[in-house]
């Protein structure tokens, strides 16, 4: 074996093992699953009830910014009702038959998750409805005059999709989702410190409590940011040799550019941009991006949605503006038609 071929597989087993660390972390039991009560709730009674009828859970739709928990929440439901879970996301099905393939290939009582599905093409999600509805695959045959359709019968099977941006998803799609519409919520600081306590057990690292606070305060009240962090901070404890107290835990994330509201380079650099280059705003997405050298996107799914959840910016019809508080958080004194709203 040469150098080359010992380093990809070298890389192949780290990729593995990060793969399955955040797998890992992702709780496996309801009792594990923090936050989002009123979700869980919800599904528990649906999944209690289609339980007893012997049939599989309808279809459901998980909205919300990144990293708050919808896949996790797809896979405890197959977890919960003893199925299969198949996953793909909308831009991996770029054809009418990928779809046909995956869904022919489904096992009665099945569960089929599809990611980002506001991204799915247009004549797919069509090809979806029936399938959705009453459990047949309509497919053409040939073109033109001598073109026919055959409708393929599909095994009884439960279709979760998650999306960012609900508002992308049409209304015959959104509509077929008869188990529910569910919106996940941001977390709350000892929602996001009682996931850091478990994920320390997992990863066998044992914070301070003031630790593990500071941490639950940059998160962005998001357990994906938290576990990230968490990691981090782990890191560079072993490296330095250190405890995990609240000293080291400051200087990791000093380190990360981290700050004490979970804000970090990117956020500042909205922010900041938003102020020094158009006066506070409003300032368009499109624009911003472009000064920014940056995806209209990473900014849209990324950025903004903390910065409107703190306070920092605001979104009107014009464009973006900087708050007072956003002024505040920079050290740069807020126009004073600004700092009259606060009187």
């Amino acid at each position: 074996m040469n150098k080359k071929e010992a380093k990809k597989i070298d890389s192949n087993e780290e990729e593995s093992e990060f793969v399955f660390l955040d797998t890992t972390l992702r709780p496996v039991q309801w009792d594990e699953y923090v936050g989002q009560k009123s979700i869980k709730d919800n599904l528990k009674i649906l999944l209690t009830a289609a339980a007893q009828r012997q049939h599989p859970p309808e279809h459901l739709l998980f909205y919300g910014p990144p990293g708050l928990g919808k896949t996790t929440l797809a896979h405890l439901i197959a977890r919960e009702s003893g199925a299969q879970i198949k996953t793909t996301s909308g831009p991996a099905i770029e054809r009418v038959g990928d779809l046909a393939s995956i869904l022919t290939n489904l096992s009665p009582g099945d569960i089929l998750f599809i990611d980002e599905i506001h991204r799915l093409n247009k004549v797919i999600e069509e090809v979806l409805y029936p399938a959705m509805e009453s459990g047949s695959l309509d497919i053409i045959i040939g073109k033109g005059p001598s073109a026919r359709t055959i409708a393929l019968e599909l095994p009884a099977f439960t279709l979760i999709a998650a999306t960012t941006k609900i508002g992308l998803i049409s209304s015959p799609l959104r509509s077929r989702f008869s188990g529910g519409i569910f919106r996940l919520d941001f977390y709350s600081e000892k929602e996001i410190e009682e996931i850091l306590k478990r994920s320390g057990k997992i990863l066998g690292v044992k914070p301070e409590e003031g630790a593990i606070k500071e941490i639950a305060k940059r998160s962005r009240f998001t357990p994906r940011t938290a576990n990230y962090l968490l990691k981090r901070v782990r890191d560079f404890a072993q490296v330095n040799k250190r405890d995990l107290d609240i000293d080291t835990t400051h200087e990791a994330l000093e380190l990360l550019g981290v700050d004490e509201r979970g804000l970090n380079p990117s956020d500042r650099s909205v922010l900041k941009t938003i102020i020094d280059k158009f006066s506070g705003g409003p300032v368009g997405l499109n624009t911003l991006a472009a000064a920014l050298s940056e995806e209209e996107n990473t900014i849209e799914e990324y950025n903004e949605p903390y910065l409107l959840q703190i306070g920092f910016i605001e979104r009107t019809p014009r464009g973006r503006t900087a708050t007072v508080h956003g002024y505040s958080h920079l050290n740069i004194k807020a126009p004073e038609n600004l700092q009259s709203k606060l009187i």
